[in-house]
């Protein structure tokens, strides 16, 4: 029986991040997360492009952008939202998410999903290099596997 599976070995190709502005202290930390997971597995800063959005609802748009010129082995969309004391948090979040999946979808290139959605900034922080990891590095280590595991299926 045929089996695949990914790992985190450098896949070969670029990989682009898109990062929001928004919450930009913290996004930057995931960012940088990112650039280290990558480096650690063998990709080279030079083959990391890096685009800044407005905020975590325009990810989806740049990262189906980039995906769809085949240019990359993956994608890695990086955001933070932060709930406040209105519903724009669920929509926001909801966007994101839901178009990041798409543009992977209709793409067929890994576009991860490394945006934190979090009920206060204290939360977003340990996710962003604290107490709790750095989900910007595992999203980087996720878009290896991914792109591995791609390359092997017929």
């Amino acid at each position: 029986m045929p089996t695949y599976q990914g790992n985190v070995a450098d896949a070969s190709g670029r990989f682009a991040l898109v990062a929001s502005k928004f919450n930009r202290d913290i996004v930057e930390k995931l960012v940088a997360g990112a650039k280290e997971g990558l480096a650690q597995h063998g990709v080279s800063e030079d083959r990391i492009d890096l685009a800044w959005v407005p905020g975590a609802f325009e990810i989806p748009l740049v990262a189906e952008r980039l995906a769809s010129t085949h240019r990359y082995a993956a994608v890695i969309g990086l955001g933070a939202v932060i709930r406040g004391d209105t519903d724009h948090y669920d929509y926001v979040a909801d966007a994101a998410s839901t178009g990041i999946l798409q543009a992977g979808l209709t793409t067929g290139i890994p576009v991860m999903f490394g945006v934190l959605t979090c009920d206060t900034e204290e939360q977003a922080l340990a996710r962003a290099g604290g107490a709790e990891g750095n989900k910007g590095r595992d999203a980087a280590l996720a878009a290896l596997e991914m792109a591995n595991l791609l390359q092997q299926l017929p």
